[in-house]
């Protein structure tokens, strides 16, 4: 079938992100049918519902969403941060050719740091407060790479230059209250790098901060993983920073990937109603234009609906939308959604504002 725009469009199985540079190369990253459930005496909560995707080596991958999509648990299920004996994980997950499933104890904490690493959401609760931030620089590069004291303190000062931290010798003795949350931000960026991982997880490092330092953190994230090659997932919930940072989008929705493709792709053509209502809702200069918002809330993660998720609060929802979750529909070779009316072709491409 053909959409309205004129592009075909057919059942696909698997979100498969190829870097432009990395075109044909084996992923770095390969998430199949990834489920995560956190299961207690009283409730069950679907957090994922099988994610599919593949990540080149050098590529920007954000996963944009509202709160409570099922973003940073994504993230936590790749590096293996989830509590144990609460969460039920399925589905196949390879970082670097190894299966994440069957790594525990020591070997998966060796192969975090140096492997994967993780940019957490918010460096004054990461950080711990009571080390200083050259210690925990310093601890973590003693950890993987067996240096001495003196080595590792000379690592750190290195990654703490390389993140623009003023003063870097100074910011070595001090503590996490003592530093602003933009310099914070840089520090928790310089820990993630200090075993220069192939891989690295972003969880919204930018959201506690003012505009000014967003920006910065965003252009030094971008240059530092261009300059060490590294692979990223970006995860956030403003579309803004996704377009500054993310080679391809991944729009997430109660738990599943509801649209994936080249950024530019998604944002002047999105073909999933959530990521016209999370584009239309961006606030832009014009004067006098009443901003459009997404009606309702987002759906209960313990209680499902039978067909798409996002229905009750979709403009465009049919009976159908009700009866079963639509599968993902390839409209171009890397752009995929979920969304029956674009498999029709009753919602066409429409360009952003």
């Amino acid at each position: 079938m053909a959409s309205s725009s004129g592009v075909g469009v057919s059942p696909a199985d698997t979100v498969t992100f190829d870097a432009g540079s990395g075109l044909g190369a084996s992923p770095v990253v390969s998430v199949r049918d990834l489920r995560v459930t956190f299961v207690s005496r009283d409730r069950t909560v679907h957090a994922v519902n099988g994610v599919s995707f593949d990540l080149a080596a050098g590529e920007v991958l954000g996963i944009l969403g509202e709160s409570g999509s099922g973003k940073s648990v994504t993230l936590r299920a790749l590096i293996g941060l989830l509590p144990v004996g609460q969460t039920r994980i399925e589905g196949d997950v390879r970082i670097a050719g190894r299966d994440l499933t069957r790594l525990a104890g020591r070997a998966l904490a060796d192969f975090r740091g140096r492997t994967i690493a993780m940019i957490f959401q918010e460096p004054m609760t990461a950080l711990d407060p009571v080390y200083t931030i050259g210690a925990q620089i310093e601890e973590t590069i003693i950890r993987h790479e067996g240096v001495s004291h003196r080595a590792a303190r000379a690592r750190a000062l290195e990654l703490l230059d390389l993140v623009q931290i003023p003063s870097p010798a100074r910011r070595l003795s001090a503590y996490p209250h003592e530093m602003s949350g933009g310099m914070r931000q840089r520090a928790m960026i310089a820990l993630a790098l200090s075993c220069r991982p192939s891989i690295l997880l972003a969880d919204e490092p930018t959201t506690a901060l003012d505009v000014t330092v967003q920006i910065q953190i965003i252009l030094l994230l971008r240059r530092l993983q261009r300059e060490l090659g590294m692979a990223v997932i970006f995860v956030t919930h403003d579309v803004g920073v996704s377009v500054e940072i993310a080679d391809r989008l991944a729009v997430m929705y109660a738990g599943r990937f509801v649209e994936s493709g080249p950024t530019e792709a998604v944002i002047r053509q999105p073909r999933h109603p959530y990521t016209e209502g999370l584009l239309g809702s961006t606030v832009t200069t014009e004067r006098g234009r009443r901003l459009p918002a997404i009606p309702g809330a987002p759906p209960d993660m313990r209680a499902l609906p039978p067909g798409c998720a996002f229905a009750p609060r979709c403009a465009y929802a049919e009976e159908r939308c009700a009866a079963e979750v639509p599968p993902e529909y390839r409209v171009a070779p890397d752009h995929t959604t979920r969304c029956v009316r674009v498999a029709d072709g009753s919602l066409g491409a429409s360009a952003a504002p």
